[in-house]
């Protein structure tokens, strides 16, 4: 028989051919699991929240960053906004024993004054590592609660914002050729820039309610612009990427020409591509890229 002191320090667990004795420190030191990222604006912040099941990670680092590489590859992550915030979780796991994630989409955007959208960079060798893109550079705080595990990040949102639309393709419309095939979606943005704001969260895509109202964002393998420009009523957009139509006859500019020409100061939408080129550059009319043709 086991002396006392050893059945208090012995936790029994069930498996295939009985009962294993495990000392009870090993399971309580179980790899936490991330099973849920959530945010909300509160007074004066956006609230960043990640949830564990187990303990909180021991290792939690939150930094800002130029850009966001992929924990394993090295490639870079494209995540939206004028400024990044890398958050990594040392000692970690964001999916169980089948390698099904365990939180839920690897990237979301969200409609909140200053975080725009939060995607994975990495779950690898027990590092769970996420970007967060931003909307300005702010100050921010980082701390944990318990039951349930979190961690939690708390952005400063001291900027005045103003509401403007990001139009995405609706796919209820689409499907049934009825007219406009886009739907536009309230998003705060902070003036002045308040057209490459509305340009901002168009990229970022709908948020996961919208998505499930069937809006969608159409890249047309653009990963981004590089620049705006608006002057004498014509808004001129810098995309980067491998711009291509695939053959469809609604592109990335159905979407850009009606978030930007809803500013009174834009009646014409010239989308260049990377190398520069536009079809109609000159001239009051719209203009896309050969590539962006059907």
């Amino acid at each position: 028989m086991l002396p006392i002191r050893s059945l208090i320090a012995t936790t029994m667990v069930a498996t295939t051919t009985g009962l294993l004795a495990v000392p009870a420190q090993a399971v309580q030191q179980a790899t936490p699991t991330l099973v849920g990222i959530r945010a909300a604006h509160h007074n004066g912040l956006d609230r960043l929240v990640f949830e564990f099941r187990g303990r909180v990670p021991d290792q939690r680092d939150v930094r800002y960053v130029s850009k966001l590489i992929a924990d394993g590859s090295g490639r870079r992550v494209n995540a939206v906004g004028s400024a990044l915030l890398r958050i990594r979780f040392a000692g970690a796991d964001g999916h169980d024993r089948n390698g099904k994630v365990t939180y839920g989409p690897a990237s979301r955007t969200y409609a909140l004054p200053g975080l725009i959208q939060v995607v994975n960079t990495g779950d690898f060798e027990a590092a769970l590592t996420f970007g967060a893109g931003l909307a300005w550079r702010a100050p921010y705080r980082v701390y944990t609660l318990t039951r349930p595990s979190r961690v939690v990040i708390d952005i400063a949102t001291p900027h005045r914002t103003v509401p403007v639309r990001a139009h995405f393709l609706d796919t209820a419309r689409y499907e049934t050729g009825r007219g406009p095939h886009t739907t536009g979606v309230r998003r705060p943005v902070i003036p002045p820039a308040t057209a490459h704001g509305a340009l901002q969260r168009l990229f970022a895509g709908p948020t996961q309610a919208e998505k499930a109202h069937g809006l969608r964002f159409v890249s047309s393998r653009a990963t981004g612009f590089s620049r705006l420009t608006v002057k004498n009523g014509v808004a001129r957009v810098y995309l980067t990427g491998r711009l291509t139509s695939g053959g469809s006859a609604f592109t990335v500019a159905d979407q850009i020409r009606p978030t930007l020409k809803q500013f009174p100061s834009v009646k014409w939408v010239k989308i260049y591509d990377a190398g520069g080129h536009t079809q109609r550059p000159y001239g009051p009319s719209d203009s896309v890229p050969e590539s962006l043709e059907p």
